[in-house]
């Protein structure tokens, strides 16, 4: 059982003790858990198998624990079971529709035998919802928007794809008189790697005619409402955009209600009741008083609960806040901590510029150093370079490197792992680069077992110093091949071979989970860009975002290292 299905089981059980009205405790716990699950970076079925102890998952005491060893070895769990038996069928579906609460979901239910999203649709449509009593038009209308809303927002972009329209939005919108503060929030906010519908928080003097400019923008498809402190429109893509505007001495409560993940709130609100206080997007109230205290800053408004300031990319309501409680939020690597990217490629294989090129778009970086990673021969469909190519490519690098000052060209290859775990170049050959980046780029179905054993084969090699793109995914095109990462991690660490954090848009390979993981095994990471081009050099940012939400730091990033520090790492 994936961690995701796992964790489903114990949020629906949390769901249903609601409904039971069970103490909030107890309710609680089995959020906390189901959150953990989710986000755990090792797969719980092989901590099961394993017999690794459970309760080292934060929220996961001795009771949740024996619940989860059972349902991963015997498929399902009897208290589950019994639980879901005590409601009608499809309760949980409904309880996932905002707006939809307990009384009215067992009453939809029994009265008219909805159990699905579609079947209660259907009810609304043909008014049996509406002729509920103390339910009406109103109630039912607003049902149905909220299913329709999901739907949306079930569609969910590429951050790679996202990002650009809605800076471009941005940059046309910044420059207008007593607009300030324009930022985005939401997952776009916290990087992560797809999105659904985007929100602009912002504050205005006058607010109308901002909205008005919003609303007039050339890439508008359609405007979807327009208020006097709110706008949502359509953009190419069915991209949904809304822009929200509100005074200057609110903006930081706005911009952090907005940001967090729905259990990193709910903890927020949690902890500010505890303290007797009310959280909202306005600010935050006293509860005995009714007093409402503005924050132009997060940081502010972090300060004021007793909380270190948390960064958006780690607001996902697993183990921030206790961090941020006993000031242990790390400072997370920035783009300004790197010093170079070592897997690049140019003309001579699949690239579109020179060596050349390549490495003086680098120095224009700030960087000081950059490596040359072209295909190996395997790669047919990239003008793989055999031996004679390569050779004559280290002599190319050499003589740019004796007139070339501010940047040093490391001379790399990005060689083939064929399917029987062999590299596509002769080990005398590798032992020539200056460094050697591995990696899987056919024969992607084997099965779990052959696959792992067949980037091992890899990481063990003496010449090998990266694996790229470990689980060579392609977002929404292509799933994750069938690999043991947890023994790619742990043969990586202790042959000191890197892992890469890949920051083409359409892999963030490895992902934050992942990387935090391997980071946590001791693993040594490098943001890579895989750049085609000297454009692509650009796309070192959303690494860098990766990174950041699998709390990583810039010692564990390889490339945040001087040029000396590197290449000891490659002669080792």
């Amino acid at each position: 059982m994936k961690n995701s299905a796992i964790a489903k089981v114990f949020q629906d059980i949390a769901d249903l003790l609601e409904l039971k009205g069970e103490i909030p405790f107890k309710i609680r716990a089995y959020q906390k858990a189901a959150r953990a699950i989710e986000h755990s970076p090792t797969e719980i079925e092989q901590m099961v198998k394993d017999g690794s102890d459970l309760k080292n998952i934060p929220g996961v005491g001795d009771a949740i624990a024996k619940k989860i060893t059972e349902l991963v070895t015997m498929g399902h769990l009897h208290y589950y079971d019994e639980l879901r038996a005590e409601f009608p069928e499809g309760i949980s579906t409904l309880l996932d529709i905002p707006g939809v609460g307990p009384k009215i979901a067992i009453r939809l239910c029994i009265e008219l035998g909805i159990n699905s999203i579609e079947d209660l649709e259907k009810a609304i449509l043909e008014g049996r919802v509406a002729s509920l009593p103390r339910l009406g038009d109103k109630v039912a209308e607003n049902i149905l928007r909220q299913i329709q809303a999901m739907r949306m927002k079930g569609r969910r972009i590429p951050i790679g794809q996202a990002l650009p329209v809605v800076e471009e939005i941005m940059a046309e919108l910044q420059g207008y008189a007593g607009l300030r503060n324009l930022i985005p929030a939401g997952s776009l906010r916290r990087f992560r790697e797809t999105v659904g519908d985007i929100d602009l928080m912002g504050t205005a003097n006058d607010r109308e005619s901002v909205l008005d400019a919003f609303v007039g923008l050339p890439q508008v498809k359609e405007v979807l409402v327009k208020g006097s402190t709110k706008a949502s429109v359509l953009v190419p893509g069915d991209l949904q955009i809304d822009l929200r505007l509100v005074d200057h001495d609110s903006f930081g409560s706005l911009l952090q209600y907005f940001t967090g993940s729905k259990q990193h709130n709910i903890i927020l609100r949690e902890r500010g009741h505890r303290q007797k206080l009310k959280l909202s997007e306005y600010g935050i109230a006293n509860l005995d008083t009714g007093v409402l205290e503005k924050f132009t800053t997060e940081e502010a408004f972090y300060e004021r609960l007793g909380l270190q300031f948390i960064p958006p990319q780690l607001r996902e309501g697993q183990w921030e806040v206790e961090r941020a409680e006993h000031n242990a939020i790390p400072r997370l690597i920035e783009l300004s901590d790197l010093k170079g990217d070592l897997h690049v490629h140019t003309e001579w294989s699949d690239g579109y510029d020179s060596i050349e090129a390549m490495a003086l778009a680098a120095k224009a970086r700030g960087y000081q150093y950059i490596a040359i990673t072209d295909h190996s021969r395997g790669r047919g469909i990239a003008r793989g370079l055999n031996g004679e190519h390569l050779r004559n490519q280290m002599a190319e690098i050499r003589e740019l490197n004796d007139r070339m000052n501010g940047i040093h060209i490391l001379s790399g290859v990005e060689v083939d792992i064929r399917a029987d775990g062999t590299l596509d170049l002769p080990d005398d050959l590798l032992a020539e680069f200056d460094i050697v980046i591995a990696a899987v780029h056919s024969a992607m179905r084997q099965d779990e077992e052959k696959m792992t054993q067949r980037i091992l084969s890899a990481i063990k090699n003496p010449h090998v110093d990266v694996l790229a793109h470990p689980t060579c995914r392609l977002l929404g095109e292509r799933e994750p091949v069938m690999v043991d990462l947890e023994a790619v991690f742990r043969a990586a660490a202790e042959n000191n071979t890197a892992l890469e954090i890949n920051t083409m848009p359409n892999r963030l390979d490895l992902k934050d989970i992942h990387a935090l993981r391997a980071k946590d095994l001791g693993v040594k990471l490098i943001i890579n860009t895989d750049a085609h081009s000297t454009a692509h050099l650009d796309l070192i940012r959303f690494g860098i975002g990766v990174a950041q939400r699998g709390w990583c730091e810039a010692r564990h990033i390889l490339n945040t290292r001087p040029l000396e520090e590197v290449e000891a790492f490659l002669k080792r």
